[in-house]
């Protein structure tokens, strides 16, 4: 199930503080939770270790991303499966929610494909960047019942 319009979910209006999923490897995690400061509730995500599936890929759906009012992923893009994670994120969660993606210029151009209409922080985020980010998770439409599953 994709990500409803406001209309189609009743949207009640823009969020003082949502809850942003961060998709980011271990040792990246304390820097992004930090630089996102206590603007909204941070949960964060290592991803699937070597060998498993990532569970927004599967049957059960992912409790974090069903309740996330916005994104940011930095894991590997260069990893097929950390690829398919974003791609099934942009297709459950539609255009309405914020999804911002870091990653290393070289990987921006190589999977320029998978992007599409997502923010790409190719550097560190800058104030303005993370102000911007801030401003789109409170506007909403906040989280939706959006089943995270194959099928």
């Amino acid at each position: 199930m994709g990500r409803p319009d406001r209309a189609d979910e009743g949207f009640a209006g823009a969020v003082e503080r949502g809850t942003v999923l961060v998709d980011v490897p271990v040792e990246g995690a304390e820097a992004l939770r930090a630089l996102l400061g206590d603007a909204h509730d941070v949960v964060v995500c290592h991803g699937p270790g070597i060998g498993f599936l990532c569970p927004v890929l599967g049957e059960t759906g992912c409790r974090r991303f069903e309740r996330a009012h916005g994104i940011v992923f930095a894991l590997d893009l260069d990893r097929p499966q950390h690829r398919a994670i974003l791609l099934r994120y942009r297709t459950l969660a539609g255009p309405n929610l914020p999804i911002r993606v870091r990653c290393r210029p070289d990987q921006a151009r190589r999977h320029a494909g998978i992007l599409g209409e997502v923010e790409v922080w190719e550097e560190e985020p800058c104030p303005a960047d993370l102000d911007r980010f801030t401003r789109d998770v409170r506007a909403g439409p906040g989280p939706t019942p959006r089943r995270a599953h194959a099928g």
